[in-house]
Parts: C-alpha cells; sequence; structure tokens
C-alpha cells in the first residue's frame, strides 16, 4: 500500500509541509496519491542513520550481502501486479516497457550478488615482506577495495525501475558495502515508494543494520542539494540532464570535502554513415533508424540525435527515405507534460537555427503529452560553426549532417562533445579505409558499434555506459554492469599488519578461495 511518506531507514515518516502528486500522461490527469516531501529533520535522520548503518554494513560478508541483494529480487518480484500498474500509470510508458525493465532491474540485482558471493571484485593485491633485500628491506603491502561510505542516488525521469530506487546506482553500492539514501524521482514517486519497501523488508529480512537504505520524497532540487552538501555523505549517482548533473558535480566540488559525483548526461550518440553503406543499404539503415529514433518516444540516452554522411545523391536518398518511414511510425506517449513541454521548446530552438532544414516533421492531431518525431538536416560547415546544433533534443527527433568530405566528417566529429556511443555504418571491408574516423570516434566516446543501432544497453560485465564529459562525469567508469562497483569504492593498503587482523580478502590462509596477485602472480 503506497503511504506518500519517506522511509527514513525502516520508519515511515511525513513530517515536511510539502505535499505533490504524480501525474498520469496517458490520461493527462494528476494520480490521487499526495506525496510529502522530506524535511531538513527527516534528511538529516537519514544521514545520521546510513553513517551509523555503515559502521557495520561495510563489513558484512559477501555471502551476507549476497543474501541481503537477493532478497531485494525476490521482494520486487512479490510486488507483482502492483508495481507494473503504478509504474504505468506515472510513466504513460507501456505494460511491456515496464515488465522488462524489472526483468533488468532484478537481473542488476542477481548479478551483483554473485559479485560479491565470489568475492574476487575486491581486487586483492598482496606483496610480501622481504626483509632481507639489500640495500632496503622491503616490508609486507597488502591492498584491496573497500567501501566510500552513505551514497546518495537520484532516480531518473526515464526509467523508474532499472536506473532509480533499487537501480544499478543503488545494487552497485549495496554491493560495495555502501548505505545508499535515495532521492526518489517526483514523477514517479509511487513507484519509488514500492521498490523502497522492498529493499526495507529484504533489509529486515536478512539482517543488515537500519539505516542501509532510505528513500526520500522530493517535488524539486532543495533535497537533493542538502543531501549532497550533507559532509557525511561521501560519493552520489545522477542519470538525468546536463544541468541538474552538473549543477550536483559543482556543489560538491566546493564542499570543504569535496565528494566523487557520478552523473550519466546528455549524448546525442553520433552514428557516420560510410559512402558505400550508403549507397547499397540506405533504405535498409533508414527503416532500422526510423524505428530506433522512436523507440520509447526517444527518451533514452542512447537515442541517435546525430546522423554523419558524405554529402551524395545516395545520402539525399537516405534522408528521403528516413524522412518517409518516420512519419510512419505511430507518436507515443512521452513522461510527464514538462518533458514534452521541454521537447517542443528544444525542437522550435533547433528550427530557428540558421542552415537548419526540417525534413520530417509530423503535423497530425496527437494526444496530450504525445511526442511528434522529427528529421533535419544541416550542411557540414553550418554544424561546425553552431554548437548549438550540437545539443541534445531529448525526445524522437534526429539530425543528419551533410559533410563535404571525410576530412570535414573527422573534423566534427574531433570537435562534438563526449557522448556515450558512437557508431559507425559500413559495408564489407569498407570500413578498413577509415581509421582516422574510427580513431575520432573512439576519442569522443564511451561505446563504440558497428553496423546496429545504439538503443539497447546490454547489462554485462563488458559494457561500457559512460563516456569523456558531459556523457558523463568521469569516463573512467561505467555506470552498467558489475563493473559499477568500482565507483563506490577506493583502494586501501595495509603495511606490516597482522595476519590474524587482516580482512578475510588479504589473509596468508586465503580463508575466502579468491583471486589475487601475490607478488606479481595471480592466484586462486
Amino acid at each position: 500500500m503506497i503511504t506518500g511518506k519517506n522511509y527514513i531507514g525502516n520508519v515511515l515518516s511525513s513530517l515536511g509541509n510539502i505535499t505533490y502528486k504524480t501525474f498520469n500522461p496517458q490520461t493527462n490527469l494528476e494520480n490521487e496519491i499526495i506525496y510529502t516531501e522530506a524535511s531538513t529533520i527527516e534528511i538529516q535522520a537519514a544521514v545520521e542513520l546510513a553513517t551509523e548503518a555503515f559502521k557495520t554494513f561495510k563489513i558484512v560478508s559477501g555471502d551476507k550481502k549476497n543474501n541481503f541483494l537477493n532478497e531485494i529480487a525476490n521482494e520486487i518480484e512479490a510486488l507483482g501486479d502492483e508495481l507494473i500498474k503504478m509504474y504505468c500509470s506515472e510513466s504513460g510508458l507501456p505494460e511491456g516497457r515496464a515488465i522488462g525493465e524489472r526483468s533488468r532491474t532484478i537481473f542488476q540485482l542477481r548479478s551483483f550478488a554473485n559479485l560479491v558471493k565470489e568475492g574476487s571484485w575486491v581486487e586483492a593485491t598482496i606483496d610480501t615482506a622481504q626483509p632481507n633485500r639489500e640495500p632496503i628491506p622491503k616490508v609486507d603491502i597488502r591492498k584491496m577495495l573497500i567501501p566510500l561510505g552513505p551514497v546518495v542516488v537520484f532516480g531518473a525521469s526515464n526509467f523508474p525501475l532499472a536506473y532509480s530506487t533499487a537501480g544499478g546506482d543503488t545494487a552497485a553500492a549495496f554491493a560495495a558495502g555502501c548505505p545508499v539514501i535515495v532521492k526518489s524521482h517526483p514523477m514517479h514517486a509511487g513507484t519509488g515508494e514500492l521498490v523502497a519497501s522492498a529493499i526495507i523488508n529484504a533489509a529486515l529480512k536478512t539482517g543488515m543494520p537500519n539505516g542501509v537504505f532510505s528513500n526520500l520524497n522530493s517535488s524539486g532540487i532543495e533535497v537533493g542539494q542538502i543531501l549532497v552538501k550533507h559532509p557525511e555523505v561521501k560519493a552520489v549517482g545522477f542519470t538525468g540532464s546536463i544541468r541538474g548533473g552538473r549543477a550536483l558535480y559543482d556543489i560538491a566540488a566546493q564542499r570543504d570535502e569535496p565528494i566523487p559525483v557520478f552523473a550519466e548526461m546528455g549524448s546525442v550518440n553520433p552514428v557516420v554513415l560510410l559512402p558505400k553503406a550508403t549507397k547499397n543499404k540506405r533504405n535498409e539503415w533508414a527503416k532500422t533508424y526510423a524505428d530506433s529514433i522512436t523507440l520509447g518516444s526517444g527518451q533514452f540516452c542512447t537515442n541517435p540525435g546525430l546522423i554523419l554522411g558524405i554529402k551524395s545523391d545516395e545520402l539525399a536518398n537516405f534522408i528521403y527515405i528516413l524522412s518517409e518511414e518516420i512519419v510512419k511510425i505511430e507518436p507515443s506517449c512521452m513522461l510527464h507534460p514538462n518533458i514534452i513541454g521541454a521537447y517542443e521548446s528544444n525542437k522550435a530552438n533547433m528550427q530557428n537555427q540558421k542552415g537548419l532544414e526540417t525534413t520530417a516533421n509530423v503535423s497530425k492531431d496527437v494526444s496530450a503529452n504525445y511526442g511528434r518525431q522529427m528529421i533535419t538536416t544541416v550542411e557540414g560547415a553550418t554544424f561546425l560553426e553552431n554548437t548549438v546544433l550540437h545539443q541534445e533534443v531529448f525526445g524522437p527527433f534526429s539530425m543528419i549532417v551533410q559533410c563535404e568530405s571525410i576530412e570535414q566528417l573527422e573534423l566534427i566529429i574531433s570537435k562534438l562533445e563526449g557522448q556515450l556511443t558512437g557508431t559507425i555504418l559500413a559495408e564489407d571491408n569498407e570500413i578498413r579505409n577509415y581509421q582516422n574516423i574510427v580513431s575520432a570516434l573512439q576519442n569522443r566516446v564511451g561505446r563504440i558499434i558497428f553496423n546496429g543501432v545504439p538503443t539497447g544497453v546490454e547489462v554485462c560485465p563488458a559494457m561500457v555506459h559512460g563516456g569523456p564529459y558531459p556523457a558523463s562525469t568521469d569516463s573512467r567508469f561505467t555506470a552498467v554492469g558489475i563493473n559499477s562497483i568500482k565507483r563506490w569504492v577506493r583502494p586501501f593498503s595495509f603495511q606490516n599488519w597482522p595476519n590474524e587482523l587482516l580482512p578475510d580478502e588479504l589473509k596468508n590462509e586465503n580463508p575466502l578461495k579468491i583471486s589475487r596477485l601475490v607478488d606479481g602472480v595471480q592466484t586462486f
């Protein structure tokens, strides 16, 4: 049952005086439940509980964390149709999307559960003492990864489950040994409370310390700002806009003790259409990309918002076919009136830019909050001169840049801001002749795709979901997959420490039987 209250540890609380409701974009009406924004007293209490919980949670065994993470997954599954109905009523997204995202969320939790049970993720490294070494004896040094402390996670508007309350950031932080305080997204507060109840139930069933998790409601930015400024908060996870992520990053940097903000932000995900592919498969790629651009009403961080090609009759035909195909697709519901309002405003801003031509624009009447797709095109020189054209339009929108030459194409790629993905569409062996293009694209993205679409992020150890700024605030890390745990830890060394007092991961006898690097040799 939804209460509209905050979880301060395992206690429901509503001391604040600011209330709000979520919105159903399909019906274009507010939902009935009233949510109470967390007060400063409740924020302080949540952080104090998390700080106290960290003292014990940071040394909880991998087996116990495995039980905790698996039990969260079990509790989410047990929510059944109630969760799916709430998700749909707050997002406007279809039931199939909700079910798929729930499955992904559960998979992420179980993946981290398996990771911590096995235990080698701590990267235990042992350099044993050499007391007889000349001219200076060598001391015993042992290193492993340890958790940072309480983590604040901001729910994402476009993924109410997989990037929100029990999403990848939270699962990774729990796996690392960090308590989590979620700043629930106001667009899906009910979904957030249901998932929060699952986490709390799992924590109680598996004996986790009170304060290992809290869920705070917020209708605006104040709760998030207070959390990021709090001296006991040690790291932040965020998925959203460049403006929002950068604001949090700046707040964290200005603290007396700056902390990391791992923000996944904007991306136009450039697609390079090479000449032979343009000539031989323009019809196929046009149809494929019409589907990709409109998938989920374009509300994915990997939406292909920019297509780059060499000016030719074949590219002109590709633009024509793409424009014809995309208007055949029925518009779909966007997440919220604010989201579609920003989309329409950003489209209008693009259309006002000198030299931009609109080649496809759905103009028919649609239901409220449904996003009309648009395709535009521009000359390469104009794109280079006007950086406004480089900005993301969040929604079913894409721009095709017609480059004068391969050299101009390479220059344009090199001038792009950092991106999550880059894609190259090429015929067999064609790509071998464009290694400079590949290299330029590699310098600007976190993941490069060959003959595919960027939409769809596989959750696996090899996935990198991040990239140079502003795709993310630190391109050395991924926000997806088990390696995302490395955002919430730091390396720590013990020097000449008594064996019996070392963590099990570093003891001579290796009681956990994990993989370790001992005197330069990987042992098992």
